[in-house]
């Protein structure tokens, strides 16, 4: 046998260890043979390094230093779920899916809801490529040296594999692993960590994978995402990945009906405490994956997945102030000052007390022992005092009248559950709060500059808006706090980076109140520049697809604002994006202008999105759902019943694929 021939054998059989090991949890060698036939592996490599391969176990070991991850885009989002909290938000949402759907069957899969970090993995001709965290669900960082390290993630795959895919899964760090890091920490006199989510989280931003190499991490694998992959169902999915090497929980289970979801539901929030892991939940899938594509998409999430999470972990503690927040918009929120208590895993000092109504609703007074949890195991909320233990002394709270900033009494509009501070130009935290939305990664992903910096540059007099930054000299930054030469390069150069941020994301940066990212994009290809959406009439604005009244209102309360105008005309003059580009237009025609398309079906010629690229790029607008509003259903195989009932009680015309192709030709 020759060297190369020897060294595949002996990465091949070390690979195959690691899977005994790490994902069958079924080792067949002990650790100090699997030793000796890796020192055996690194020492052939280091005399013929013409034979690297990165893809080595030896390379698991880590050592590649990343300064700055790069950002990369997902090429399929990365959505979040909707939560659930009890059966009959579940049952809610069976009927909104079988109300799409139609009178057919549906299944289920179950699986355990692990709370790590999310992580989508590229797979390409059997071997991993890229390695990318959740990000903003659209972006997020490679991080594919530090996943590398996993033992549980497979570098090759074996098997009838796809030549390309993508596979999305968590990052966790067993209870095991994450007390002996703790104890190890506490042995030297350092800081434990907090909770093994955040740990996990962190690991995979470490700069030396060499480090990320020495935590116990693991991941577990639970969704394919590709063209044309070899599954007709998620379940089939799960089965699948685990045959090509991916450690894909065996907990999950698929439910012939609600009611075996529920009892799996139940079955777990007694024995999840049984299991190495955190989890706080259950997700629930549709199975076929063909009812999935039926079902799309919200804004934000699946229709055809839900998360149910578990009861929330509820403590008692001791209110000992109450201080309000003053927001971005001008919103007060009112912030609970607790005595530390553990919960859920972290160490709680405050929690939201959300508005002057829930105040009065709980009767919450300082003093009082309250109740705490954690809403969706995220963010701390009082539920509740401990009437039993009031002191007899306690006065009723009296919500304040005035900002805590900058002293101007507060408004409560009609309707509206917060007060405000309307001092929009003069209020601290809300010029900082707007500048600092200014910067965000969704908005004009603004590098080396954040939160902390922002403040620092409004409380040395260097802005009073977003439009200052563009003025900002390297020599105004140097000499302040924690600032250096290559910090300040970096910020000037990352400042001037951000005029190339498109039209839509500095629409939805310049923070007008209920204008998000869904609705900047609508007005943003409605209008097509900021001059505009300036001279729109309200009636103008509420025509536009999904912009209400409420929205349209705010759209014309920030224009009509001359202090406004005069930041975007000074926007416009440094060269920030404030029309779409020519370039970034990619209409072919406008043959399908003012028509609605809905697309049902299984196509030959187009993939789902390719037909719903056609349309758009044609002048037509793809509806989510067939209304009134609907112009032609475009139907392939497989359409769902219910859709087709809808559209001849409509009396909507269902066309072919074909037709549609004649249609945009004509």
């Amino acid at each position: 046998m020759d060297v190369l021939q020897t060294l595949q054998a002996l990465r091949n059989e070390l690979n195959q260890h690691n899977y005994n090991y790490y994902v069958l949890d079924n080792p067949t060698i002990s650790d100090y043979e699997f030793d000796l036939k890796l020192k055996e592996l690194q020492e052939l490599e280091a005399k013929h390094p013409e034979y690297f391969d990165e893809n080595s176990p030896t390379q698991r070991v880590g050592g590649a230093i990343t300064k700055n991850f790069e950002t990369v885009p997902h090429e399929y989002r990365m959505y979040s779920l909707d939560n659930s909290y009890s059966k009959e938000d579940l049952l809610d949402w069976e009927k909104r899916a079988q109300k799409i759907l139609g009178d057919v069957p549906m299944e289920y899969t179950c699986e355990l809801k692990y709370d790590g970090a999310s992580i989508s993995i590229s797979y390409e001709n059997g071997k991993l490529k890229r390695a990318v965290t959740r990000g903003d669900g659209f972006q997020g960082d490679d991080v594919t040296n530090n996943i590398k390290t996993i033992k549980a993630v497979p570098i090759r795959l074996k098997g009838d594999f796809p030549e390309k895919f993508d596979i999305r899964g968590e990052i966790i760090l067993p209870f095991a692993g994450f007390e002996k890091m703790n104890q190890e920490l506490i042995e030297i006199g350092e800081t434990p960590y907090a909770n093994p989510r955040n740990t996990a989280s962190g690991s995979l931003k470490l700069q030396d994978s060499a480090e990320v190499a020495k935590r116990p991490l693991d991941c577990l694998l639970y969704s394919l995402i590709g063209n044309n992959l070899p599954i007709k169902t998620h379940f089939e999915g799960l089965e699948k990945a685990r045959q090509w090497g991916f450690k894909v929980p065996k907990q999950s289970h698929l439910a012939k009906n609600m009611d075996e979801v529920l009892d799996f539901i139940n079955y777990w929030d007694k024995h999840r405490h049984e299991m190495p892991y955190e989890t706080d939940g259950v997700v629930v899938k549709i199975n076929d994956l063909h009812q999935q594509d039926e079902l799309g998409y919200t804004a934000k999430s699946p229709r055809w997945a839900i998360a149910y999470k578990f009861k929330a972990e509820q403590v008692s503690t001791k209110l000992n102030s109450i201080s309000y927040q003053v927001g971005r918009t001008g919103a007060i929120t009112p912030v609970a000052n607790l005595e530390p208590v553990q919960l859920a895993g972290t160490v709680v000092k405050r929690a939201s007390l959300h508005n002057a109504d829930q105040i009065e609703k709980l009767d919450i007074r300082i003093g009082d022992e309250v109740f705490v949890e954690k809403g969706g195991e995220i963010i701390p909320k009082i539920i509740g005092v401990d009437l039993n233990k009031r002191p007899q002394d306690s006065e009723v709270t009296k919500y304040i009248t005035h900002c805590p900033e900058c002293q101007t009494e507060l408004e409560r509009k009609e309707g509206e559950a917060n007060h405000y501070c309307p001092n929009f130009y003069g209020c601290p935290p809300q010029i900082i709060g707007r500048i600092q939305h200014f910067i965000t990664r969704k908005a004009m992903d603004i590098e080396g500059l954040g939160g902390e910096t922002v403040a620092l540059l409004f409380n040395n007099h260097l802005v009073t808006n977003y439009a200052d930054l563009y003025e900002l000299k390297k020599e105004q930054i140097i000499p302040l706090e924690r600032m250096a030469e290559k910090s300040a390069d970096n910020m000037i150069r990352g400042i001037e980076k951000s005029k190339e941020i498109p039209f839509e994301r500095v629409l939805y940066a310049l923070g007008i109140r209920y204008v998000g990212e869904t609705v900047a994009k609508k007005l943003a290809k409605h209008y097509k520049s900021i001059d505009a959406i300036a001279s729109a009439s309200l009636m103008d604005l509420i025509l536009v697809d999904e912009i209400g009244e409420k929205i349209a209102q705010s759209v014309i309360e920030f224009f009509d604002n001359q202090e406004n105008r005069f930041i975007i005309d000074r926007l416009k003059h440094y060269g920030v994006q404030l029309e779409v580009l020519a370039t970034a237009d990619t209409t072919v025609s406008d043959v399908l202008l003012g028509k609605t398309f809905v697309v049902s079906g299984v196509f030959e010629k187009f993939s789902r999105d390719d037909l719903k690229k056609a349309i758009e790029d044609n002048g037509g607008k793809v509806g989510s759902s067939i209304s009134a509003k609907t112009h032609f259903v475009v139907a392939g195989d497989n359409m769902g019943p219910a859709k087709l009932e809808k559209a001849k009680q409509l009396n909507i015309p269902v066309i072919s694929e074909d037709d549609f192709i004649k249609m945009i030709n004509e």
